[in-house]
């Protein structure tokens, strides 16, 4: 059996759908949230929380966080063909996303 080092405080938080693993200071791309940039926002949907080795499962623990910013993702081309009858279609999509900072785990 592999034991891991978990010496660090993180957290596994659900944030907009998507489970993220954060720790203090971190700073991760969301799916937009809303807010403006510089607003306070708090995660109360924690999953897995490990203080120096110590895990629990409990949903007492939130996240705190702070938006950095909203701007969008690279752009993702769409392109389907259907070889022989003439057909194409070109489509393109950029993600919305929010810059999120992690200001602690309580």
């Amino acid at each position: 059996m592999r034991k891991l080092f978990l010496g660090f405080m993180f957290a596994i938080v659900n944030i907009a759908g998507q489970q993220f693993k954060v720790s203090k200071d971190q700073e991760l791309f969301v799916h937009r949230l809303k807010g403006n940039a510089g607003d306070k926002v708090e995660f109360s949907d924690v999953l897995l929380s490990n203080n120096n080795g110590n895990i629990s499962f409990t949903g007492s623990t939130k996240v705190q966080a702070e938006i950095i910013d909203h701007l969008k993702g690279d752009k993702v081309i769409i392109f389907k063909k259907k070889r022989r009858k003439g057909y194409q279609k070109m489509n393109g999509h950029r993600q919305s996303l929010t810059k999120i900072k992690i200001n602690g785990i309580i």
